[in-house]
């Protein structure tokens, strides 16, 4: 039996014990109900099912286990439970961990919340066809939590973790209740730009802590753009040595990389790696000489640079060699090619280039050359077993591309990303959804509520093309937000798409029946952020 607890001040936890029954004799239970006692608002994001009781049961730090179920796929030894129990103790007994616990009134009983999982993949990473599904109940001593992954098991501890509150003298409870739970969508995903700011790793770990909280499961890092290249490749060193901000303090060695996704397979969390090209590359061609395209003034070099050099052999041979470092260095199945926003001027006052255009049969349609570039690059990534995503510019400009590709949407109001949804899965391909969710954008008041009453599949097609929309995206792009104001900028903001993601769309389509539960779940976030400053030294 595994237990995680803190045994500091283990002589005064019997107090409590005594001062609790004297309180239950003298008030009885409905005054006690006034004193502070209550049930959590709900779960967020809202799980599929759900049936809880006002019957609950007091829960002891002292008397609290985790364990694995003798049937268990999973035993003690598996490091992604091991860790989670003992994260999770922490974070349902946060005033037990930080020894300030014999104020409490506990309990004698035990309490064990028994885990089981169908398949052994602890020494694995979550991919894209991971199992997240899990069943909880919670009766009088225990819980049973069981999923077909450790994954799925994750998802439900941390809705047993929300299912735990604090009345106002410090004792702990959970409710009677029965659970079954899956998300609607397999992609539920944050992207956080670190090229344009900067960000520490502490403030990266953070911001998965809280993806955890709010059972995201992809980390899109857009690591490097025009502004600045921070990614430290071991291929290529100049790339981060002239391209960042700092050659030093600015960058993203191979061990930080390392560290965060670790950090989020710990979580559940997939890292995607965004190195978007031939746009947005103004950084790289600082330490990679002849990658970008040189701009004309007339018949004369203007002495500034456009998008990557389509025309080049040595082009593909760089991008070849880096994405076959990225593609060890990062374990996903997936990479994003970026694709969007291509500038076409620099290559229009290119004499270089506007022959290999002629030559090319491409005329003067200058989408056909970045066509041919991303047709190449996406050839590149297969070639290393890898599916790329795009941004939807390149559907738009009809380029070649394989089947299993995925089209990532950020254009547009409602009518014009439904549009494009329909266009893109009827063409049968898979697809993306972020245009409603550019959180960087703020607005006065409560913005959440647009997040929230986003209809991802309210667009014309059959079901078919419906079952191609594997999920969405909360985008956080970081021309203004920085260490300083990430945190307040996304949550809760972004758990509102959380919940838009995970949960049933008929049972979560009231704003105002959704708000008490967010404002209980923003409570729970500012506890697990102290809680997250303290155990990674923020």
């Amino acid at each position: 039996m595994l237990s995680y607890q803190n045994t500091y001040l283990d002589d005064l936890v019997d107090l409590p014990n005594t001062l609790d029954h004297m309180l239950e004799d003298l008030l009885g239970s409905q005054n006690f109900e006034t004193l502070g006692l209550h049930s959590v608002e709900g779960v967020w994001p809202l799980p599929q099912s759900i049936t809880s009781s006002p019957e609950r049961y007091p829960l002891n730090p002292q008397a609290f286990y985790f364990t694995y179920g003798s049937q268990s796929a999973a035993q003690e030894g598996c490091s992604v439970l091991d860790e989670a129990f003992k994260r999770y103790f922490s974070l349902i007994f946060p005033d037990y961990s930080s020894g300030y616990g014999f104020l409490r009134f506990s309990v004698d009983k035990p309490f064990t919340v028994q885990v089981s999982v169908g398949r052994d993949d602890c020494d694995s990473y979550p991919d894209e066809d991971s199992s997240e599904q899990y069943t909880l109940s919670v009766s009088a001593g225990q819980a049973s939590l069981k999923a077909e992954t450790v994954w799925g098991a994750l998802r439900g501890l941390e809705t047993f973790s929300q299912l735990v509150y604090q009345e106002d003298f410090g004792s702990y409870y959970v409710n009677k209740t029965e659970i079954k739970d899956f998300p609607r969508f397999q992609f539920r995903g944050i992207l956080l730009d670190t090229s344009r700011h900067y960000l520490p790793v502490q403030a990266i770990l953070k911001t998965l802590d809280a993806m955890a909280f709010s059972k995201f499961n992809v980390f899109h890092w857009h690591i490097v753009d025009d502004p600045s290249f921070p990614y430290q490749s071991r291929t290529f060193p100049d790339l981060s040595a002239k391209g960042a901000f700092h050659p030093m303090t600015h960058i993203y060695t191979q061990s930080d990389v390392g560290r965060v996704i670790s950090f989020a397979r710990m979580r559940g969390i997939r890292v995607l790696p965004e190195f978007d090209s031939p746009g947005h590359t103004q950084s790289w061609g600082k330490g990679q000489s002849d990658l970008l395209t040189p701009c004309y003034s007339g018949s004369s070099p203007s002495g500034t640079f456009g998008p990557v050099n389509p025309i080049l052999p040595s082009t593909y041979k760089f991008m070849a060699t880096l994405f076959k470092e990225v593609s060890s260095v990062f374990p996903d199945s997936y990479i994003h090619l970026g694709g969007d926003e291509v500038n076409f001027s620099c290559w229009k006052s290119n004499p270089d280039v506007r022959a290999f255009m002629l030559k090319m049969g491409f005329g003067a349609d200058f989408t056909k050359l970045e066509a041919y570039y991303m047709e190449n690059i996406v050839n590149i990534t297969v070639a290393l077993n890898r599916t790329s995503i795009v941004w939807q510019d390149v559907f738009d400009y009809h380029e070649r591309i394989p089947k299993d590709t995925v089209l990532h949407i950020w254009k547009g109001l409602p009518a014009s990303y439904a549009a494009e949804l329909s266009a893109i899965t009827k063409a049968g391909y898979r697809v993306l959804l972020a245009a409603p969710w550019y959180i960087n954008h703020i607005s006065y008041g409560q913005d959440w509520r647009n997040y929230y009453t986003v209809q991802p599949l309210n667009f014309s097609g059959t079901e078919e093309q419906k079952k191609l929309v594997i999920g969405g995206e909360v985008c956080m792009w970081g021309e203004y937000v920085d260490a300083t104001n990430l945190t307040p900028r996304l949550w809760p903001r972004a758990s509102a798409a959380a919940e838009r993601l995970w949960s049933d769309e008929k049972q979560t389509s009231d704003v105002d029946k959704a708000f008490p539960r967010l404002q209980d779940f923003r409570c729970e976030l500012l506890r697990y952020f102290s809680f997250s400053d303290n155990a990674h030294g923020i």
